[in-house]
């Protein structure tokens, strides 16, 4: 992937409006959701205040790089039935199904990290559907159709305890449902490996393409301090829990200062992927150029762009 030149990053914190007491000053902007809607480009940003919160932020561009942050927190209505105190939610994924946006997120909760999803029509107004996890549980992306008949995410279970480090998972799973709100796991698709992605998690929403799902993910290589990385993996139409093709190399690592240099060093995290052009029959187009948005050192807004057939080969190098 090639790092886009006109301007990066895209999003720094001195773009995010002073909102209330709570968003004064932020510490810094990362981790965002991102899809196009006609010829508008929406980010979902991920918004740290100095407390160490975070709270969603909605950002618009009409070119893809000059984005203008709104002057107000997205709030789902209907998270304050939630029983459970929450500490704060984050990590936005992007998804169109039919004729509704969904938005899947992690929920820090009192004992564990759950899946939340929420959904709008308009990216005005939003609505809490459920907690979506029965155990701890991140990096969740829905698949933008049905496949089979049944609703499918790809989602990482925390059940990797890093020695001296937080509860993590080293390995991505399939799950399918009926409604959106209760799942079960189908198959495990993806772990680590001795490289560098020795843990790994979904990055943005996978892209239906003629050669199968295209899904970019991120890997830590965590033989010295960990190095948050950007790999590429292709599965199959029918049975995305069988993977096609799986690079070897990563296509993104840090390199440039921001990147390097922030709150936690040497992150490149995937999150949003848009496609530019996409066939009748609701194909990515292989020459269609796509914009991968990124979380930059947990501090800033980063965007990158390929195409998906160089996505699709260097799932095979």
């Amino acid at each position: 992937m090639i790092r886009f030149e006109k301007k990066n990053p895209v999003v720094i914190k001195e773009d995010i409006p002073d909102i209330g007491v709570k968003l004064r000053d932020v510490t810094s902007v990362f981790n965002p959701g991102a899809i196009k809607v006609d010829d508008t480009y929406y980010l979902m940003l991920r918004v740290q205040n100095r407390g160490r919160r975070t709270f969603f932020i909605m950002a618009q561009s009409k070119n893809g790089y000059d984005f203008e942050v709104e002057n107000k927190v997205v709030e789902f209505k209907g998270i304050e039935k939630v029983k459970e105190r929450i500490y704060h939610l984050y990590d936005p994924r992007l998804t169109k199904i039919e004729d509704t946006y969904y938005v899947m997120f992690a929920m820090e909760m009192e004992d564990s990290t759950q899946l939340g999803l929420g959904k709008t029509k308009d990216f005005q107004s939003f609505e809490f559907v459920d907690i979506v996890t029965k155990q701890d549980t991140r990096n969740g992306v829905l698949f933008p159709e049905k496949v089979n008949g049944k609703y499918l995410r790809f989602d990482r279970p925390n059940n990797h305890q890093v020695e001296g480090g937080p509860l993590t998972g080293n390995s991505i799973c399939l799950s399918e449902s009926d409604n959106l709100i209760d799942w079960r796991t189908v198959a495990k698709v993806a772990n680590g490996t001795r490289f560098w992605d020795n843990l790994i998690g979904s990055g943005p929403p996978p892209v239906k393409t003629r050669k199968g799902w295209l899904h970019v993910y991120h890997g830590i290589a965590m033989h010295y301090a960990p190095i948050y990385q950007v790999g590429v993996m292709m599965h199959d139409l029918n049975d995305p829990s069988i993977v096609i093709s799986r690079g070897t190399q990563c296509i993104l690592e840090p390199r440039e200062y921001w990147e390097l240099v922030g709150q936690v060093p040497n992150v490149i995290f995937p999150q949003g992927l848009i496609v530019e052009e996409y066939d009748d029959e609701g194909f990515a187009k292989e020459d269609s150029e796509v914009k991968l948005y990124y979380g930059a050192s947990d501090t800033h807004v980063g965007m990158a762009t390929s195409t998906i057939r160089r996505l699709i080969e260097q799932s095979y190098e």
